[in-house]
């Protein structure tokens, strides 16, 4: 497909995408019409005049929903991503968009969008959009396996991942790409590349020349990053120079956790590697949900403070809460609070218990450790002795769901840096470990646990393992 045409379906789809918003604003006020019995909702849509304050008004409105999905990337390529990803981010813009429509509401005081109106509208948006994306996906992918709507591409490099990247691309006619052929000079793997199959086009002295005379929309690099330096600064210049697409993989390192994001500062450009999430807005969401529970839970708990600090003080003279210097996010240091369950020398007495140590790893615990009091062991079981943390996640040093906070001396103990990735997220009050067995499970394990929280990490994943915690502690599993 040329470039024009290009434009032409682009612009296409985009006046699609606002269509189906404005129907979904259409539908969204008459299923709210005929919810109200008193109708007021389309009353006032249809009572509105016509005038030039709110067209100016609603063409504001289409426009800043375009805005929105263009930011989205829901009008950049699609062929090498995931239908999730797609729909994941046709369901963001239109959540953006209808929070636009809440804060205008709010703004302006419009009463006919009303919460109902929202989530209608929200709902109906959402159903159409991504029901159009469900049947535009395998539309295109039909085309294109009828040769239609294709990308050639040229691929720079024979070895093993250059190849790899062909066979995964001619394994997929659906997605519209056709292999030109490789580009390299002559090594002592050529005569294994030869076997493939595949065609060799040019040398790299004859790049320039190729791409004069050649249709080429696409160009894969995978050429050795230490040995082809020079040789790849120059085919991404030439790539530059005829407006072709350079695409090449981020994983140049080799790395098997992380992932490659694009950044840009000061007019220069990053690609940056993270073992962690990649979008903001689930852990913006994650944020708000600990600030939003923690503070209900301090205030559904307050009497239980208050019975355990009065008890605490009865029982066992000394300070309510125990602070303690803990390991947080990215190594940062804070005071963890709990009730404390210990006499008050606690601490001092370790070095004599070492001998008595009971779990492998550096981390240190005690079954019958003689430093607990009895209000202590009944907090333990219960858990509730972890209840102040809850200040904790309101103050942002945790969250309610990460790996637990350890003590500095256990931090020291650690022997693999792979263990220390696990400080890379906000450490929580509960993760996999406590609803797997707690303290009966060895410090090998633990840490396993935590890296596949944190490779398997979901806002589902942390509801699962909060109703987890739940039952977990009525039952007393693993507590000590």
């Amino acid at each position: 497909m040329n470039a024009a045409k290009r434009r032409f379906v682009l612009s296409g789809l985009k006046l699609f995408d606002v269509s189906l918003l404005i129907l979904s604003f259409g539908l969204a006020t008459v299923f709210v019409a005929y919810v109200d019995d008193r109708g007021v909702g389309i009353e006032q849509f249809f009572s509105m005049r016509v005038k030039l304050s709110n067209c100016i008004a609603f063409v504001s409105i289409v426009l800043a929903w375009h805005i929105i999905f263009s930011f989205c990337g829901l009008y950049e390529s699609r062929r090498l991503s995931a239908r999730r990803a797609e729909l994941v981010d046709v369901l963001k813009a239109t959540t953006l968009s209808s929070v636009l429509l809440a804060v205008l509401a709010a703004s302006h005081r419009i009463t006919m969008i009303t919460p109902s109106f929202l989530a209608s509208f929200w709902l109906v948006s959402s159903f159409l959009l991504t029901a159009s994306r469900l049947v535009l996906r395998p539309l295109l992918a039909s085309l294109r396996r009828h040769g239609r709507n294709l990308r050639c591409v040229l691929v720079l490099g024979t070895n093993s991942r250059a190849i790899d990247f062909a066979r995964k691309i001619e394994a997929k006619p659906e997605l519209g790409y056709r292999i030109l052929g490789f580009v390299d000079d002559d090594w002592h793997g050529m005569s294994e590349f030869k076997q493939t199959g595949f065609s060799l086009v040019s040398a790299y002295k004859d790049l320039p020349e190729f791409l004069r005379r050649n249709v080429v929309d696409e160009v894969a690099m995978y050429l050795p990053f230490g040995a082809f330096y020079e040789a790849s600064c120059q085919a991404a210049a030439l790539c530059e120079q005829h407006g072709i697409t350079l695409r090449f993989d981020g994983d140049i390192f080799g790395l098997k956790k992380s992932r490659s994001t694009a950044d840009e500062f000061d007019g220069h450009h990053y690609v940056a590697t993270s073992a962690g999430v990649h979008d903001w807005w689930p852990l913006a969401v994650k944020r708000v949900l600990d600030i939003v529970f923690s503070l209900i839970l301090l205030v559904l708990l307050a009497p239980v403070f208050v019975v355990v600090a009065v008890l605490i003080q009865l029982y066992t003279p000394g300070p309510v809460l125990f602070r303690q210097e803990r390991i947080g996010l990215n190594k940062r240091r804070f005071l963890i609070f709990k009730f404390r369950t210990m006499v008050r020398n606690a601490e001092k007495m370790m070095a004599k218990l070492e001998s008595r140590n009971e779990v492998s790893g550096p981390v240190f615990k005690i079954k019958d450790d003689p430093r607990i009091t009895p209000m202590g062991r009944i907090l333990r079981r219960t858990s509730i002795d972890e209840l102040p943390q809850l200040f904790n996640v309101l103050k942002g040093d945790m969250s309610l769901v990460g790996p637990r906070p350890l003590p500095v001396r256990d931090y020291e103990g650690f022997s693999e840096d792979w263990q220390r990735r696990r400080f890379s997220v906000r450490p929580g009050i509960t993760c996999l470990w406590q609803v797997s067995g707690r303290s009966s499970l060895p410090f090998e394990q633990w840490m396993k646990l935590d890296m596949q929280y944190m490779d398997e990490w979901s806002l589902w994943l942390d509801f699962k393992i909060l109703a987890q915690t739940v039952s977990a502690v009525l039952k007393g599993s693993g507590a000590a």
